[in-house]
């Protein structure tokens, strides 16, 4: 589909974006029912395609409801997983000049697009947002900012929660070697993940050809653009969407015990809502980042969809 919001980036990819659509067993034998939605974010290098059996890969998210739906497990949902991977291998799921606005593109376009297509149950109660890794991020920045569009959301193991800048003298040379796009997708993981960072939080328009400032200035952190960035994780920003979070029907997350970093964020997330007597769903379990993800939305995600969200009688 055709993006107005993220036409113009400067980073120049596509407004076309590829999006992936489950569609349940009943959707195509009964043509008058309608269905609630679930928008599935996926992480930072992944696709779409990916999750959705396209290639071979960890996960295959059809197989995984079809199994779900066929055995009881969960309720009949159409789901919906845009591609989010760009020219730094990842959006964020945030909004800059440098990479688009990919809010206003999952939150509003999307959905509009997705309600006028297909038959789905066209209100928040009937609308769930879930997300892996950064797609968790995404799931937690969008949930609580736009409660009016999503009812509930479910996080697994989402990252980018802490404000931590990474001040490896290796990964700081390494990531201001990379000056050209083209050089973009060759980067391990922690260059790319850091420059994707700056294009979404540290957006420079007057910084060609990037577009970005990197949290580093010389061999040192540069304290201006890493706040920048620290004030997009969500632990920052949490008490400011106190009152969006509210809002919320259900929360839910998860992340394994052996997920080196994320398992600690995660459940300070989790306390910080039990201090302001938020209800919501948590549950640490033994994994690491991706080794159970597939075990979790069969177990966990697609019975909370089913249960926190609205179907049609």
């Amino acid at each position: 589909m055709h993006s107005k919001a993220l036409e113009g980036n400067l980073i120049g990819d596509s407004p076309d974006r590829e999006v992936s659509i489950y569609l349940p067993p009943s959707y195509q034998k009964d043509l008058n029912k309608r269905f609630p939605v679930l928008y599935m974010l996926h992480g930072f290098t992944d696709r779409d395609d990916k999750w959705f059996g396209f290639e071979q890969h960890w996960i295959n998210l059809p197989a995984i409801a079809d199994s779900s739906i066929a055995e009881g497990n969960s309720m009949e949902m159409i789901i919906v997983m845009p591609n989010a991977y760009n020219s730094f291998k990842g959006s964020m799921y945030s909004s800059s000049i440098t990479i688009g606005d990919w809010e206003t593109f999952v939150t509003q376009e999307l959905v509009a697009y997705i309600d006028e297509h297909y038959r789905t149950l066209a209100t928040s109660e009937s609308r769930g947002l879930a997300g892996h890794s950064m797609g968790g991020y995404g799931t937690i920045r969008l949930g609580m900012k736009y409660p009016e569009v999503f009812s509930s959301i479910y996080l697994l193991s989402p990252c980018c929660m802490g404000a931590n800048v990474n001040e490896n003298a290796g990964l700081i040379k390494n990531t201001r070697a990379v000056a050209t796009k083209e050089q973009l997708e060759s980067q391990p993981f922690f260059v790319s993940a850091t420059l994707a960072g700056a294009a979404a939080w540290a957006p420079n328009p007057n910084n060609a050809p990037l577009y970005l400032d990197l949290p580093y200035k010389d061999d040192a952190i540069d304290k201006k653009i890493a706040d920048k960035i620290a004030a997009n994780a969500t632990l920052s920003v949490l008490d400011q969407h106190i009152y969006g979070i509210k809002q919320l029907t259900a929360i839910g997350m998860d992340a394994g015990e052996q997920d080196f970093g994320i398992s600690g964020t995660t459940k300070e997330l989790h306390e910080r809502l039990e201090a302001y007597k938020i209800q919501h769903f948590y549950e640490s379990y033994q994994g690491d980042h991706v080794n159970k993800i597939g075990e979790r939305i069969y177990q966990k995600v697609l019975p909370f969809f089913s249960k926190n969200l609205e179907f049609e009688n």
